[in-house]
Order: structure tokens, then sequence, then C-alpha cells
């Protein structure tokens, strides 16, 4: 009969787990999760042509699965993301995707008279002003990754189109406009999230380097 293992204080302890080594590095490009920005990129035209072709509180099932596939790339390519390694093209790539996405999605609303235009514009101009303000912060050494509060924004902003195309609440739109104005509040309050957590980083840096 083997021997048991010897058990309490002197059991050896268990190996560390492996760590995942990434797919890709920070430099690639062809990858899987850019394969499915790129797609949302493209696809984004035809579903927001769509959009405007419909009337306000249209129903079409047909838009609104356009709408929603896109939606779920938006989760597809960051979840290939983590699984085989972030890069620095996929960085820039995605957030670039979401605002065409959000924006031009907020903006055909407006357009075709589903939404009003000063939610819109106050959503436009955060979203400027930020991409501004954090490529100035990264000429000075300082990363504003996104957060918790940024992705709650995006969730609602895309489900406020959502519910605006949705055939079976197209025709209620206070739905719609309910969802939009909590999006307004979120991304007023996750854009002053970003700039207080970024001016606390530049500020620890600065007391590092005396």
């Amino acid at each position: 009969m083997p021997p048991t293992p010897p058990e309490g204080p002197e059991a050896p302890a268990p190996p560390p787990p492996t760590p995942r080594v990434p797919r890709f590095g920070p430099d690639a490009i062809r990858t899987p999760a850019n394969v499915v920005t790129i797609c949302r990129l493209l696809f984004t035209i035809p579903v927001l042509m769509m959009v405007l072709d419909g009337e306000p509180g249209s129903e079409s099932w047909t838009t609104f699965t356009g709408w929603f596939v896109l939606w779920i790339t938006d989760w597809l390519d960051g979840w290939l993301a983590r699984r085989d390694g972030t890069t620095r093209s996929g960085a820039f790539l995605d957030p670039l995707a979401d605002k065409v996405l959000v924006m031009g999605g907020l903006i055909t609303l407006a357009v075709r008279g589903d939404f009003a235009w000063l939610p819109v514009v106050i959503i436009g101009v955060r979203e400027v002003f930020i991409s501004v303000y954090r490529s100035a912060a990264a000429k000075r050494g300082i990363s504003m990754p996104a957060r918790r509060l940024g992705k709650w924004k995006a969730t609602i902003q895309y489900f406020a189109v959502a519910a605006a195309l949705f055939p079976p609440t197209a025709d209620t739109p206070w739905v719609a406009d309910t969802a939009l104005w909590v999006a307004v509040a979120l991304t007023v309050i996750s854009g002053i999230d970003l700039v207080v957590n970024s001016r606390r980083d530049a500020a620890s840096m600065g007391r590092a380097t005396r």
C-alpha cells in the first residue's frame, strides 16, 4: 500500500498556478479582437442607414436586431482581448468603434425625431472633451484607463438606443427618453470621475519624483 502523504503543517504547499501566456503581444494587429472591432465599424454604417430610413417610433425587428448584434460584438471583442492579450491597436480601435456606434445611433435617432438634441449634444461634448483630455494626459505620461462608471455609462447608452428601436417599446418614447437621461447623468459623472482620478494620479507622480 503506498504511503499516505503527510497532512497538516508538514504537507507540501500546492504549486502556484502557471500564469497564462497571452497569444498576442502588445504590438500585434491581426488579432481576433481587432477583427471583431473592425467588423463592428463596417457593420455600423448599414445599421445606421436603416435607422435613418425609419420614422420616429417606427417598428423594425431588422433594425433592432442589427443594433443588438453590434452591442454584443462590443462585449465579444473585449472578451477576446482579455483572453488573447491586450494590444495597442485594440486599445485605439475599440474605443473608436464604440464612439462611432453610440454617437452614430444617438445622432441618427435625434435626426429622425426620436431623441431631443440636448441630451445627445451633452453626451457628444463629454466624449470629445474626455478624448482630448485623455490624449493630453497620455503625453504627460498619465494613463486614464476605462473605469467602472464608464462601462455602466456605455451600457445605458446602448440600451437607450435599443429601447428606441425595440418594437414593443418603440411607440412608448418615455422608456428610451428615461434611459437616455440616465445615460446623460452617468456620462457627466463618469467624465468627472475620470478627470478627478487622473489629477490624483498626476499629483502622486509629482510627489514620487521629488
